[in-house]
């Protein structure tokens, strides 16, 4: 049987080990070539994000799961507002907002990236984006345009995050 927090845990471990690296990897990509690479990277770790949370889906509480009412309930919560009809932010949400939230305004800003289309990925991102508690917590674009610019021309000792992606290591 699957169980419910290991697939929320899963995503979450996914946004920390692939989302966020590769993220980094785009915006301070400076040559074309490296940009293409790391921006299928991107999309890559973004698609086994979005497919984690389709997985816990179909397997829990799509047709066939064979889980019970309390695992349900479990993993509505946590996959949030994957489920269409949830209004309460999940772990998922939590973990990967921020992160999808900066794509869209720092990775489509500097290297015109395009958020996957699809009609639950698009929904869901609208659901997600618009949550009150979300935008309570957000600042405002140009912030995050100038937090991030000295990322996105990979200025020398910006910070030991750009630093460990130059260095092909481990974030800190």
């Amino acid at each position: 049987m699957i169980d419910a927090r290991a697939l929320a845990r899963l995503a979450a471990d996914h946004v920390s080990r692939n989302l966020v690296p590769t993220f980094y990897r785009y915006l301070q990509a400076q040559d074309s070539s490296a940009q293409i690479s790391a921006g299928k990277d991107f999309h890559g770790a973004l698609e086994g994000f979005f497919g984690i949370l389709e997985r816990a889906e179909n397997e829990v509480l799509g047709q066939g799961g064979v889980a019970g009412e309390g695992e349900v309930a479990m993993l509505t919560r946590g996959l949030g507002l994957w489920v269409e009809g949830n209004e309460e932010l999940g772990w998922a949400d939590v973990v990967a907002a921020p992160w999808l939230f900066r794509a869209k305004m720092v990775l489509t800003h500097y290297r015109g990236f395009q958020i996957p289309e699809g009609a639950k990925t698009k929904a869901y991102l609208e659901r997600l984006f618009e949550h009150p508690k979300f935008k309570a917590t957000c600042s405002t674009e140009q912030l995050y345009l100038d937090s991030y610019e000295r990322y996105a021309f990979n200025r020398p000792n910006t910070s030991m995050v750009a630093t460990a992606i130059n260095e092909g290591r481990a974030l800190p």
